[in-house]
């Protein structure tokens, strides 16, 4: 068997119990879990998934271009515009 050690870390409250229920459903505990984290991120030598902020979707950027040409274009947006299109 390998050598282990214990390792803690802190999380959310909620992201932990989510996180749990989720790992339980695949058949695997938090540890498990984060083993095989682990083991992926040294295998490919990075993050093994994607890490992306919504800021800088596709759909928000061309949404913030046609912003800026409308301001460029003298175009005023009033706050209720702005208010709406950044609930969607």
């Amino acid at each position: 068997m390998a050598d282990t050690i214990n390792v803690t870390i802190r999380l959310d409250r909620k992201v932990k119990e989510n996180a749990e229920r989720l790992f339980d459903e695949l058949g695997m505990n938090m540890s498990t879990a984060f083993n095989i984290f682990a083991r992926q991120a040294l295998r490919q030598g990075k993050i093994p998934f994607e890490i992306y902020d919504r800021f800088y979707s596709e759909k928000n950027q061309a949404e913030l271009d046609r912003r800026i040409a409308d301001v460029e274009a003298g175009k005023n947006l009033s706050v209720h515009e702005l208010i709406e299109a950044g609930d969607e």
